[in-house]
């Protein structure tokens, strides 16, 4: 009797031990993940967009947003912000972090393009204006712009009206905006008469219509490129997100916002 108690207690313990074991052959868990992304503010529709998308596809990584203007996100990072992915609207604001090796190598690349038009509030008031030269005319008591030096949209909107020669003119009529968003509220709002955003924004809003389209050789190319920083904490996640974002299944995404991609 003594040899069969000890077999049943030999099985009862092997049995216990396989219990407590993982399985061979069960998948191993993926460890949930945390990507922070600073992105242009025109970006914001569009980004949400496609990090739905990407989060449905990879349920365990928790996107986390961060919009402004580029020159402001460019300053963040570089006084050590907890960033994983930079997009700006321009690439004035990647070179200046790329020059002060902040990127990590190899992940840049030019994500997407805009452009930029001149419109008006939709709201049966608007000026009869048509082009961007009427901007100088008495119709137009206020209108706006996003601050030139760290906006990249007001940078563009600087260089347009440059070209026209009526930038100087239209001085004491400006209004600048921190971003791009901010100078598509103030005509949302009728804040101001008329007001120079990315055609993006423009296509998000119903409260504002298009007048015209700046031409192509009246500003720089309008790029936003993107790069994962140096310092992200999952840089392999990052660069799969960034990879994501090039990909063929989000530029149906990109384009129902109004952007092209820029490859």
């Amino acid at each position: 009797m003594a040899w069969m108690v000890a077999i049943v207690l030999i099985v009862v313990g092997c049995s216990q031990v396989t219990t407590n074991q993982p399985s061979a052959t069960s998948p191993p868990q993926a460890q949930p993940q945390e990507l922070t992304v600073s992105a242009a503010a025109s970006l914001q529709d569009a980004m949400k967009a496609a990090g739905e998308a990407y989060t449905k596809e990879n349920p365990n990584t928790t996107l986390n947003y961060n919009f402004g203007s580029s020159g402001t996100l460019q300053q963040q990072i570089e006084q050590g912000a907890p960033v994983d992915i930079f997009i700006s609207a321009a690439e004035k604001q990647m070179n200046a972090l790329e020059e002060k090796d902040l990127l990590l190598d190899s992940t840049r690349k030019n994500l997407l393009k805009n452009q930029v038009v001149l419109i008006v509030p939709n709201n049966g008031n608007a000026p009869d204006i048509s082009d961007f030269k009427d901007l100088a005319g008495s119709q137009i008591q206020r209108f706006s712009i996003g601050e030139p030096e760290s906006v990249p949209a007001g940078q563009y909107s600087k260089e347009v009206l440059t070209s026209l020669k009526i930038y100087n003119q239209l001085q004491t009529k400006t209004v600048f905006a921190k971003d791009v968003r901010q100078v598509l509220s103030y005509v949302e709002t009728g804040n101001v008469d008329a007001a120079i955003v990315y055609a993006t924004d423009a296509k998000v809003s119903d409260k504002v219509k298009v007048v015209t389209t700046a031409l192509a050789d009246t500003h720089k190319p309008i790029i936003y490129p993107i790069a994962v920083i140096k310092d992200s904490k999952n840089p392999e996640t990052a660069k799969e997100f960034v990879e994501f974002l090039s990909s063929n299944e989000t530029q149906a995404v990109f384009e129902e916002y109004g952007f092209s991609m820029a490859q």
